[in-house]
């Protein structure tokens, strides 16, 4: 996301690969979300506005908490991705195949496999703006699991049972269950 394949064959008559160009009207959607995430707002949020405001996912439907976040490990997602940085990775995973269900599963190679190659004029996000975000996640990742995210409704996980003391939860319309 954010970048358009360019198709164009070199002088040996053979497709050259792995070329791009800035789509301009994508990088304007990264540099929005990285600025919103910069300036404290969630990805939840950032999400329902991209959506609010019609912008198309990466696949064309609607934007959701993980195409913006996306996984730490796998260094996916709009928020992790250091090709908006200038910076191109290669080798970062490879693909084994499930011999029972012939599916292919992800496998993150060793991080001295990686490749990364610099490309300058495929910056998106200025060092600023990165370093802005990934001190907001780098925050994130230091928090217990039950503090990463605001709960729900107001009083989610602060209310108790009177009888037996265990926490209680909203099942349904007016239902509560302990």
């Amino acid at each position: 996301y954010g970048y358009d394949v360019v198709r164009r064959f070199g002088a040996d008559g053979k497709p050259d690969s792995g070329l791009r160009t800035i789509n301009l009207e994508q990088a304007d959607v990264i540099r929005e979300i990285f600025t919103k995430y910069g300036s404290g707002i969630s990805v939840r949020t950032i999400a329902k506005s991209l959506n609010n405001t019609g912008v198309r996912s990466p696949r064309g439907g609607q934007w959701n908490v993980s195409t913006i976040n996306g996984n730490r490990a796998r260094r996916d997602g709009i928020l992790w991705n250091e090709a908006y940085l200038g910076k191109v990775l290669y080798n970062r995973q490879m693909f084994v195949k499930d011999p029972r269900t012939g599916k292919r599963i992800p496998r993150i190679n060793p991080q001295k496999d990686w490749v990364v190659t610099e490309v300058p004029e495929l910056r998106i996000v200025n060092d600023e703006e990165w370093n802005l975000v990934h001190q907001r996640l780098d925050r994130k990742q230091s928090l217990p699991l039950t503090r990463r995210r605001k709960p729900r409704r107001l009083f989610s996980g602060l209310i108790r049972c009177s009888e037996c003391g265990g926490p209680m939860s909203i099942i349904g319309e007016g239902r509560i269950s302990c």
